[in-house]
């Protein structure tokens, strides 16, 4: 199977912070920024894969400041890397004010897709070739966060025995 260049599958989303996703403070809320991550990170990760993709995890999320009502968010997504049938994919979220210009970056986070089959099983994804030195340097930290992601689940999982079979002893 042949990879495919990184530049190929990124992806760009722009949309208004609406009234409408207004928190009680007249904030974008935060649910609505995840949720266009999601989607900004999935069609990378769909159009890199040509193919179903799912959500298998999302790393963290910090929110660096507010984002006003009526400021324009713009999302970048790119597949970092591919480790068989799941990928990286890195997404940044960046917020425009219309009214004067100015772009700030509000947060970046790095979400795990697992490309499937027509019969919804995990498949192989061609590998994501990276050409830039960026990407060659994301690519680089993919693999380290990936090793990261997989020693925390290992302790969670750990964590998850040891609690059923402590409420199995408690059964009776």
């Amino acid at each position: 199977m042949e990879g495919r260049p990184i530049r190929e599958s990124a992806s760009e989303l722009s949309e208004f912070a609406l009234p409408i996703y207004a928190n009680p403070l007249g904030n974008l809320l935060g649910g609505r920024i995840m949720h266009l991550v999601d989607l900004a990170a999935a069609t990378a990760a769909m159009r890199h894969a040509r193919g179903p993709v799912v959500t298998a995890s999302v790393d963290y999320m910090t929110f660096l400041f507010p984002i006003q009502i009526g400021q324009l968010l713009t999302l970048r997504a790119s597949v970092n890397r591919v480790f068989k049938t799941s990928m990286e994919v890195g997404v940044k979220v960046l917020v425009e004010d219309l009214t004067t210009g100015e772009i700030r970056h509000t947060n970046s986070s790095y979400l795990t897709f697992v490309g499937l089959s027509p019969e919804g099983k995990p498949r192989v994804i061609p590998q994501a070739i990276p050409e830039t030195e960026v990407e060659i340097h994301r690519w680089e930290q993919a693999g380290e966060r990936r090793k990261q992601r997989l020693e925390l689940r290992a302790r969670i999982l750990e964590r998850e025995k040891e609690r059923e079979k402590e409420n199995e002893g408690g059964r009776g």
